[in-house]
């Protein structure tokens, strides 16, 4: 739904429960290989993760003081069929709670 913050990726109305698809890169998933730092413009760059960090945090609370249940899946996660299966089954057996 395009009128939630941050236009969420995967909404479930239902459920009351929404899934972001984070980027690695952009999103700054701590500790993965695709987190790369830009090694030009470094006050650039961290500067523009930063709001991006802050931007997130700023969506994710007001989804939860709206009553939605909130799930990151990072796209690193996201290439492996196993975690799309165990997020598939955690849809279907527990509505995301």
């Amino acid at each position: 739904m395009r009128t939630l913050p941050g236009t969420p990726d995967l909404v479930f109305p239902r459920h009351r429960a929404v899934i972001l698809v984070h980027g690695c890169f952009w999103h700054r998933h701590i500790g993965c290989r695709f987190a790369t730092f830009p090694g030009t413009r470094t006050e650039f760059w961290r500067t523009k993760f930063d709001r991006n960090a802050e931007r997130d945090r700023h969506n994710e609370a007001a989804l939860r003081s709206a009553g939605w249940t909130v799930i990151t899946a990072w796209e690193c996660e996201v290439r492996s069929e196993e975690f799309l299966d165990q997020l598939f089954w955690r849809v279907v057996a527990s509505g995301l709670s």
